[in-house]
């Protein structure tokens, strides 16, 4: 968005997500401009992991590098066992609570959503170091050293899990737990290395507070993420939604689930292919219309509103 740009021409990406009153600013502007039926406030998945000191930095083109990555059980040992998230991320509270103060008279009810990375993503960020296609090192600490893998993830766990309540006391109305890259793991592997400590951070949020638990590649592991918690699965773009909640059962909801390159498309096409994931939902309530991951740079905006209108009006009651 050009408005977006126009912000980000002025400070760097963590700084955005450090100054509550921009932050609040490009999240409320989201809203306005795209016509969308939430807003999901401006900040970053490894938010939570700066407190711990591994040296969060935000690379120009190549995305979020640790600097001081934590690869041997040695290395996960020296990280503190608790963090004081909230006092840490205060920025993310405050803006928080702006975007509710901003958004707080309009009909109908804008809901606030927060987010934040879960375990094991975090942890891949943390032990690779950045963004990776193997993720070599984190499979090689969580089969060489699984103790210490555990001990990593339940610090992490602890952490995302006062991260998010800190964002409900806020005035968040739901919160996505964003496990963006446990796609490379297997069943077996997901249930022995991961499931346990998401299931505790969703156990330890308000239970009256909607939860979106959402991954990609994670078409073999939907029911797993059903059962570590969540009242709305979200579903990446390859599945087949009807089928994707037929598997899931009729206990949760799903978000989903366009593929975002549909975006640069005719609006036709994507009006089109708007229209066959709510047949696949076939007027089922709990169905949260959303991209399968989130919107590609250089998108067009006016594409984005297209697909917005099309949901309204083919969804309408």
């Amino acid at each position: 968005m050009p408005e977006y740009r126009a912000v980000r021409d002025k400070v760097s990406f963590l700084e955005l997500c450090k100054n509550p009153e921009l932050a609040a600013e490009v999240t409320v502007t989201a809203v306005d401009v795209l016509g969308v039926d939430a807003a999901i406030i401006f900040a970053d998945i490894l938010l939570v992991v700066e407190p711990f000191g591994v040296g969060l930095d935000f690379s120009q083109g190549h995305g979020p590098v640790i600097h001081h990555p934590v690869r041997t059980a040695e290395a996960v040992h020296r990280l503190p066992a608790r963090v004081d998230v909230e006092g840490a991320t205060g920025f993310v509270m405050e803006a928080i609570r702006r975007v509710r103060r901003e958004l707080g008279g309009r009909t109908p009810r804008i809901p606030v959503i927060g987010f934040a990375g879960a375990p094991f993503t975090l942890a891949s960020y943390l032990v690779d170091g950045h963004g990776s296609r193997s993720y070599l090192h984190t499979k090689q600490l969580m089969y060489r050293e699984p103790d210490a893998w555990h001990a990593l993830m339940t610090r992490l766990a602890g952490a995302v899990a006062s991260y998010l309540q800190a964002q409900i006391a806020a005035g968040a109305d739901a919160v996505q737990l964003f496990d963006s890259w446990v796609g490379c793991l297997g069943p077996d592997d997901y249930r022995a290395f991961v499931q346990p400590h998401t299931q505790r951070v969703i156990a330890a949020l308000d239970p009256a507070v909607p939860v979106i638990h959402f991954g990609t590649g994670t078409a073999a592991l939907l029911e797993l993420m059903r059962d570590a918690g969540g009242s709305v699965i979200g579903l990446d773009w390859r599945v087949d939604l009807a089928d994707a909640w037929c598997r899931l059962g009729d206990g949760v909801a799903v978000q989903g689930n366009l593929d975002p390159t549909v975006l640069f498309a005719a609006p036709a096409e994507i009006r089109r292919r708007a229209g066959a994931i709510l047949a696949g939902a076939a007027g089922r309530p709990g169905h949260v219309f959303n991209l399968g991951h989130g919107v590609l740079v250089d998108t067009p905006v006016d594409h984005v509103r297209a697909l917005v209108d099309a949901v309204h009006e083919l969804s309408a009651r």
